[in-house]
């Protein structure tokens, strides 16, 4: 469980830096400042989206990996890290493309695809440097 613990504890990371993006993002978008940063601000939502959605899908699949009850049907590892990828690759990408709209009033913009793009890569690296897994009851086993 200390590896989920430590993907929440980045995700809790990725939320601050959220949030404090979100507090500057008026008074930026209002001022003089350049237009990468206007686009930063307004496209950094599906970045962190993304990344957390990596996180999340990884430790919820690790965590019902980890009641199956036998090793003929737990899913290995790096197909599961694989996995988080492709469904949280699907949930953002579709969104943006508005074939569904689970996460609110969404615009399409190009920009949001691309941040939801580099948001996906970053969140499967910080999983495949990571390499979160859960330990069963037996010591001696490793998911």
């Amino acid at each position: 469980m200390k590896d989920i613990l430590e993907l929440a504890r980045i995700q809790i990371g990725l939320i601050t830096a959220f949030i404090l993006l979100k507090l500057i993002r008026p008074s930026v978008l209002q001022s003089n400042s350049p237009e990468w940063m206007k686009i930063t601000l307004l496209s950094a939502p599906n970045f962190f989206e993304a990344v957390i959605g990596i996180l999340i899908l990884t430790g919820i699949g690790l965590y019902f990996n980890l009641k199956v009850p036998t090793d003929k049907w737990r899913i290995k590892r790096n197909l599961l890290y694989i996995m988080a990828l492709v469904v949280g690759g699907i949930y953002v990408i579709t969104q943006e493309l508005k074939i569904h709209n689970f996460g609110g009033n969404n615009v399409f913009d190009k920009n949001d695809v691309i941040f939801s793009v580099i948001g996906l890569v970053v969140g499967f690296l910080i999983v495949i440097i990571k390499k979160p897994q859960i330990y069963p009851n037996t010591k001696d086993e490793i998911i």
